[in-house]
Formats: C-alpha cells, sequence, structure tokens
C-alpha cells in the first residue's frame, strides 16, 4: 500500500484524476471500475473536462441501490450518466452497472460477476471510503472473500446518503447490489480517495488499524498494488503520516506529481 498525502481537497482530487487518466493514456482498453459520491464528482469533472478519452475503455461501477430504476434521479446509474458517461466519448454498451432492478438479484449478482470475468478483470478501481469504514456497499462484517451480492445497509450509510434523496434518511434505499470485497481485491490496482475531517477516524482504521470485517476498507492492507490519496483534513489521524510524506518526497516516480503532495 502507498498512503500519498496531499496538500489539499483540490491536490487529492487533481492527484487521482492524473493518475487514471495516464493509466488511460497508457492503456485506452482499460476495465476501469468506478465509483460514486460527492468527492467523486470533482475527479469525473477533471477527467471530463481534462480530454481524457473513454472510446475504448470499459467500465463497471461498485454497486447500485435496490429498488431504483435506471432513470430515477437517485440511482447511480443517472449519477455516473451526469457526472461522466454523458460527458464523455464512451460507448454505452461498455458501461456496466450491478440491476438493482432484477427480480432475482442472486442471478443478477452472479452475472455480474461474469461480466467482470468476460471483461478479463477490472485493471484499475476507484474506490471511496463510507462512514461505516465500508467500501462499495460492503457494510460491517462483509466477508474479505466476498463476492457481488445485496446488502442490507446501514442506518449511518443511510444517514450519510441522504443529501442525495433531500436529506431524508428514510428516503434511502435500504438494499443495494454491490461488488463484495474479493471483487474489489481482485482488480490489479486499487485507488482510494478520502478527504475531509469526517473521514479521518475511519481512514486509520482502514489504513494502520488491524484487518476486521468490522471495517471492510481494512481489507486493501491485502492489495500489492493500492494508493490511498488523502487530502490533509482526512490524513489528520494517522500515526505514521510523517513516514508517508517522507516517501512521497522522495520516490522518483512521484517527481512528476511532487506540486499535489
Amino acid at each position: 500500500m502507498e498512503v500519498l498525502p496531499c496538500k489539499s481537497r483540490a491536490d487529492a482530487v487533481a492527484l487521482t484524476a492524473k493518475l487514471i487518466g495516464a493509466r488511460l493514456e497508457a492503456t485506452p482498453d482499460m476495465v476501469l471500475g468506478l465509483a460514486t459520491g460527492r468527492t467523486m464528482e470533482e475527479v469525473y469533472d477533471h477527467l471530463a473536462t481534462g480530454g481524457a478519452r473513454f472510446d475504448r475503455c470499459t467500465t463497471f461501477n461498485l454497486d447500485e441501490y435496490v429498488g431504483l430504476p435506471p432513470e430515477d434521479p437517485q440511482s447511480y446509474a443517472s449519477y455516473m450518466a451526469d457526472h461522466l458517461f454523458d460527458r464523455v466519448d464512451i460507448d454505452s454498451a461498455r458501461t456496466h452497472l450491478p440491476d438493482g432492478m432484477a427480480t432475482d438479484l442472486g442471478q443478477a449478482a452472479r452475472d455480474y460477476e461474469a461480466r467482470i470475468a468476460a471483461a478479463g478483470g477490472i485493471d484499475l478501481q476507484l474506490l471511496g471510503i463510507g462512514a461505516a469504514g465500508h467500501i462499495g456497499f460492503n457494510e460491517p462484517l462483509s466477508a474479505f472473500r466476498s463476492r457481488t451480492r445485496d446488502k442490507i445497509l446501514t442506518p449511518t450509510t443511510r444517514d450519510q446518503n441522504a443529501g442525495m434523496f433531500g436529506g431524508d434518511a428514510a428516503r434511502v434505499p435500504k438494499r443495494a447490489l454491490t461488488m463484495g470485497v474479493g471483487t474489489i481485491l481482485d482488480s490489479r490496482e486499487l485507488i482510494l480517495l478520502a478527504c475531509g475531517a469526517a473521514k479521518a477516524q475511519v481512514i486509520a482504521r482502514a489504513v494502520e488499524g488491524p484487518l476486521t470485517s468490522r471495517v471492510s476498507a481494512s481489507a486493501i492492507q491485502l492489495h500489492p498494488a493500492c494508493k490511498v490519496i488523502l487530502d490533509d483534513e482526512a490524513a489528520a489521524a494517522l500515526e505514521d503520516i510523517a513516514y508517508y510524506r517522507f516517501v512521497c518526497a522522495n520516490e522518483e516516480k512521484w517527481n512528476a506529481y511532487r506540486s499535489h503532495l
């Protein structure tokens, strides 16, 4: 794992977008795993306005609410269309989200895993982290070997996502289809982006705490090619922050990105 503490939220977002853009330029036909959330909106804006090419790229989103049709403004399908897909040159046939409207959610989950496998697996998976310590919607006690499945959402998660539902947590769906922790760990590379003071404690638990299914994000410690990109507030509770900054200042591979670190 590499922890990349940035000078500000703007720098953390810009660095994430630059790394994704560099991967797309080097491998135009890559398979890219995508995430949602307020911070990701800024990443996608950077990619769209920066001219990143998506015409040969295939994408898979982490999750989708159960019971929301794709045309619902609060669905993640609508989110992705608004913030990225309708703004870049991607082929809609190459974009994939779990089917939260399926009558058989178990089969829909298995079909999603099959589509990922048929695409050759995910090259780079973008991640956020929830207040409950989750990646995707892998709520507490999600097994590290779990695959795509439907999960009931914690009150903490529903409260966190209430902003997209008029501030009313009761309107947030109670379930979602999500990639499993094991599905995420199968990706060849991970980038986890977190910003803001509200994420500081859960980032510390995920990055420096023990491996535990109570914090599914702690599973990223097992991945051999994981980057954790943080603004100064999200990095504030890390005990070894001085070391992480020393590494960023001295590793030659970060020379091109030094202005953000």
